[in-house]
């Protein structure tokens, strides 16, 4: 019969837990909170004597000091008085600038009084894939809400009819109500504007984890056009494709069909 071996006990090192630091962003989100602001979008309602009523809501971010905030276009659609309430208590009906619907942005000036809290850009900083990230607004009007989670992809196109912007995708929570909002990195730094979430699928099924972010570079971009302009002006090339009658068959070749470019004036 084998002989058993004597094992002595392994020392488990003592350590006072309320020494340690937990992980946490509250970094991130003490510099980047305060200059998200929950929007809303009132319109007249007919049928209750034309009384204003919210139609929408969503969110928005402080971009600066004179009051720009850039939000979503379809959060501010049709409205008849678009209002901005700040983390501070302070409740402003906002002005908007210019919207553009290819990108669904759409910049908004607040008028205020004292200083007002922006958010951290640095322009310097690239998001990449795996970067940890915080989805701040205002989901179903419950208050500002913070939802964590990392950038899935960069790039992602054709999620809207127009098929121009290069998404940034991410599994932070965006929800009814965050549009707008602000994506930060674990810094507090923006890296998007939340734009949309996928409710269901083709075949019914409702995705988990995919969330789409307007990078801010491009949201940027749109602003300052929208400042100086009121618009975004795109070029464009005026060429376009139409069918014309078929032609016989010349010289031994037989055309069926021909396609010809038309230039516009």
């Amino acid at each position: 019969m084998p002989s058993l071996r004597k094992i002595n006990p392994i020392a488990v090192p003592q350590f006072d837990s309320t020494d340690e630091t937990p992980a946490s962003y509250n970094f991130a989100v003490r510099r980047a909170a305060p200059a998200v602001v929950n929007v809303y979008n009132r319109s007249m309602n007919s049928t209750a004597h034309n009384q204003l009523e919210i139609r929408t809501l969503g969110s928005g971010v402080i971009m600066d000091q004179r009051g720009y905030i850039i939000t979503n276009k379809h959060v501010i659609n049709d409205a008849d008085q678009i209002i901005v309430a700040l983390q501070d208590g302070r409740v402003f009906e906002a002005l908007l600038v210019g919207s553009d619907s290819l990108t669904d942005l759409a910049v908004l000036k607040i008028n205020a009084t004292g200083g007002l809290p922006t958010i951290p850009i640095n322009t310097k900083r690239t998001p990449h894939i795996g970067d940890v990230v915080l989805a701040i607004g205002n989901p179903y009007n419950l208050g500002q809400t913070i939802t964590q989670g990392i950038i899935s992809a960069t790039g992602r196109i054709g999620l809207n009819p127009t098929g121009r912007q290069n998404f940034l995708q991410t599994d932070a929570s965006i929800n009814h109500g965050n549009s707008g909002g602000a994506l930060v990195n674990s810094l507090g730094e923006l890296m998007g504007i939340n734009t949309l979430s996928f409710d269901k699928s083709n075949d019914g099924e409702t995705p988990e984890g995919l969330g789409f972010a307007i990078p801010f570079q491009l949201a940027t971009k749109i602003m300052d056009k929208l400042i100086r302009d009121g618009r975004v002006i795109r070029g464009y090339i005026g060429i376009g494709g139409r069918e014309i009658a078929p032609l016989h068959a010349q010289q031994g070749t037989a055309w069926t069909r021909f396609r010809a470019l038309s230039l516009m004036k």
